[in-house]
C-alpha cells in the first residue's frame, strides 16, 4: 500500500514539473516575441529648405481716420435734410437744418435797432463837432451801437448753429432722426466717415517690436474680398506694452480710394519682420506636441538587438519657429532632406518599425485656401 502511494506521489510531481517546464518555455517565447513590434503604416514628408520671410500674423480692425456721429449744436425741430443717406459731402455742406424762425425774427428786430443806433451815433458825432452836446452823450450813442451790433452777431451765430454743416469731406451714413422731430443739443443726427483712408489697428507680441518700425508694409486680408490683399503702412506704435497680454498695439494706414472697405471691418494682418531667410520646414501634422518638449519622428534604417536592419522611426526633439500655412519652421533638430512622419505621430514610439505608405498625399500648402464654413 505504501509503495503504491509513493508511486502515485512521484507520478504527480513528475507531471507537475513537466507542465511547469512547458509553461516556462511558452512564457519565455512570448517574452522574446513581445520585443518585436509590428511595423506601423505611416505617411512621410521630406524636410524642405524654404525661403521664408519672417512675418507676424495678427487680427485687427479697421477704424476711420476721420469719423464722427454728427450731432446738433442747438435744440429745435428738424425741418430739412438737404443730403440723402450714403452720399459724399464736402466740408461745409449743410447736412441738416433746424427751425430758426424765432431767431430770424429776433435778428430782424436787432438789425433795426442797430441801424437806428448807427444813425444816432452819426448824429451825435456831428453835434459833438459843433459843441452842441457833451462828450458823454456822444459816448453813450457809440456804446448803444456796439451793443446792438453784438446782439446781431449773437443771433446770427445762433441761427448758424441751426444749420448743421459737415466738419470734413466724407460719406454720410443713415440718419438717426426724422424730419419734424424735436432734437436736443448734442442729439445724434447722422454718421459721417472719411473712407478714402482707414486706420488698421492690431496687436503683435512684444518680441516682434524690434523689427516692426514705422514705415514697414503690412498685408491686410478681408474675408469680404477673398483672394485679395490690401497694402498698408505702419504709421504708429503704442508707447506701452499691455501688461496682461504682453502685446503692443500697432496702427497702420491703408489707402482706400474706391471706398471698398468700411470702418469696423474685421481683418487679418501679416506684417513682415525682416528679409527672407532659408529655414527647414515640415508639415504641421508632423509635430508631436507635448509639455516636456515638441518632437518629430524621423524615418531611417535602424538595427535591432541582434544586428538586423529594419526601417524604423527616431524620435527627435526640435525647436519650432514660425508657421506659414500648413508648414512650421524647425530651428534645430531636423536637417533638409530627412524623411519625417507626416501623419499619426501620436501612435508611434522611438525605434518602432514602420512601413511607408504614401499612396495618399496630404494637401499641404504655404498658402492654404480652406473652405469658408
Amino acid at each position: 500500500m505504501f509503495k503504491k502511494l509513493c508511486i502515485a506521489i512521484g507520478g504527480f510531481v513528475l507531471i507537475t514539473l513537466l507542465l511547469g517546464a512547458v509553461k516556462a518555455a511558452q512564457i519565455k517565447e512570448m517574452m522574446s516575441m513581445s520585443h518585436v513590434q509590428p511595423p506601423a503604416s505611416v505617411m512621410t514628408a521630406e524636410a524642405t529648405l524654404m525661403g521664408w520671410k519672417p512675418t507676424a500674423s495678427a487680427i485687427g480692425t479697421l477704424a476711420p481716420i476721420k469719423g464722427i456721429m454728427v450731432s446738433a449744436d442747438a435744440e429745435g425741430v428738424l425741418v430739412e435734410f438737404p443730403q440723402e443717406n450714403g452720399v459724399l459731402v464736402k466740408e461745409g455742406d449743410i447736412i441738416a437744418r433746424l427751425d430758426s424762425s424765432v431767431e430770424e425774427a429776433q435778428l430782424a428786430a436787432a438789425k433795426a435797432r442797430r441801424d437806428l443806433a448807427a444813425l444816432q451815433r452819426d448824429r451825435a458825432t456831428g453835434l459833438l463837432s459843433k459843441n452842441t452836446i457833451s462828450q458823454s452823450d456822444a459816448d453813450t450813442a457809440t456804446a448803444q451801437l456796439l451793443q446792438t451790433e453784438a446782439e446781431v452777431a449773437a443771433l446770427e451765430a445762433q441761427i448758424a448753429k441751426k444749420q448743421v454743416r459737415a466738419p470734413f469731406t466724407g460719406r454720410l451714413g443713415i440718419r438717426q432722426v426724422n424730419i419734424g422731430q424735436f432734437v436736443g443739443r448734442g442729439a445724434a443726427l447722422i454718421p459721417l466717415q472719411k473712407l478714402d483712408e482707414l486706420y488698421v489697428n492690431f496687436n503683435v507680441p512684444q518680441r516682434a517690436l524690434p523689427q516692426l518700425e514705422p514705415g514697414r508694409e503690412v498685408i491686410v486680408k478681408v474675408d469680404a474680398f477673398p483672394g485679395r490683399e490690401f497694402a498698408a503702412q505702419v504709421t504708429a506704435i503704442n508707447a506701452e506694452v499691455n501688461g496682461q497680454t504682453r502685446n503692443i498695439e500697432v496702427q497702420a494706414t491703408l489707402k482706400n480710394p474706391n471706398e471698398e472697405l468700411r470702418a469696423g471691418m474685421f481683418v487679418q494682418i501679416e506684417a513682415a519682420l525682416g528679409e527672407a531667410e532659408q529655414i527647414v520646414a515640415v508639415p504641421l501634422t508632423a509635430v508631436h506636441y507635448a509639455s516636456y518638449g515638441n518632437s518629430v519622428y524621423i524615418v531611417e534604417n535602424m538595427k535591432d538587438e541582434e544586428g538586423n536592419e529594419y526601417l524604423g522611426v527616431r524620435q527627435q526633439f526640435v525647436t519650432l519657429g514660425a508657421t506659414k500655412g500648413d508648414y512650421v519652421g524647425i530651428l534645430s533638430g531636423v536637417k533638409p532632406g530627412e524623411q519625417v512622419v507626416a501623419s499619426g505621430v501620436f501612435k508611434l514610439r522611438h525605434a518602432q518599425p514602420v512601413q511607408i505608405n504614401n499612396d495618399i498625399k496630404l494637401p499641404n500648402s504655404v498658402t492654404p485656401q480652406p473652405d469658408n464654413t
